[in-house]
């Protein structure tokens, strides 16, 4: 709160001078080369491309495992990760201080159980930690970008894990607007999130990836891919979970074709 107080008029004049900058010429063809942006009216892209030029500006981004940043690099990302926030309130990911991307899948670091065994580091394309750096492979990143229908989205992923641990747990519940909000995603999430896991152990054909099935909060995040990249689906498949999304990130990308 005191930080707030101290800081937050000058950050939001630095903002502002930022924004009233032209946007930069060697941006423009970067956002416009992806699909989801064209989708979207004048306003929407304008919201884009304020958005991004706040994300890539306050956020520190590092490139690993020998990559180069570039302004493809964090325009594709930034753009991906605005698209979230396009129509809800927000203050630009607050706990995301850094972006690390690698180029491909990566590494992580063995780890240590309670009982001292040590397990060997997995393969892997993202992570969100909790007050922590978002962790991106670029070529996954980049790809989901590219291709819009796929239903597989890194990026929106990793960044609605933020959006969903801004209330301090990683549990699948965003902060919401108000109790009833509350009670209706609690129910739709609970309901939906256990018939994924079914499925799963069915082995039955399911649209949301049954990665899904792995905890609430992974639900949320494959959900939220889904929601804007398989929109005219969910909407007829699964309309109590489309219905909740569609509250949450107020938009509704089925209508946008």
């Amino acid at each position: 709160m005191v930080f707030e107080w101290l800081f937050g008029p000058r950050r939001h004049k630095v903002r502002a001078a930022l924004l009233a900058q032209p946007f930069p010429e060697a941006w423009t063809a970067i956002v416009g080369g992806l699909p989801f942006y064209r989708a979207l009216d004048e306003r929407g892209r304008g919201r884009i491309r304020d958005d991004l030029r706040v994300l890539i500006d306050e956020k520190n981004w590092e490139g690993c495992g020998g990559l180069v940043l570039t302004d493809e690099i964090r325009v594709t990302i930034a753009a991906q990760a605005s698209l979230l926030l396009l129509n809800i309130e927000h203050d630009y990911y607050p706990d995301v201080r850094s972006i690390l991307v690698y180029p491909s899948a990566y590494r992580t670091m063995p780890r240590r159980d309670a009982a001292g065994v040590v397990s060997e580091g997995q393969a892997n394309l993202g992570e969100a930690w909790r007050d922590g750096p978002v962790i991106l492979a670029w070529d996954s990143a980049r790809g989901g970008a590219l291709d819009p229908d796929d239903g597989h989205n890194l990026v929106l992923h990793e960044f609605a894990h933020k959006l969903d641990m801004l209330d301090g747990l990683a549990d699948g519940t965003p902060p919401l607007g108000d109790k009833e909000q509350f009670a209706t995603w609690v129910r739709t999430m609970n309901a939906e999130f256990a018939a994924l896991r079914a499925a799963a152990r069915d082995g039955r054909a399911t649209l949301l990836d049954k990665y899904g099935a792995t905890n609430p909060a992974e639900f949320f995040a494959v959900a939220t891919e889904c929601f804007f990249e398989k929109a005219a689906t969910m909407q007829r498949r699964h309309p109590a979970l489309y219905d909740a999304l569609h509250d949450y990130y107020q938009q509704d990308p089925a209508a946008r074709g």
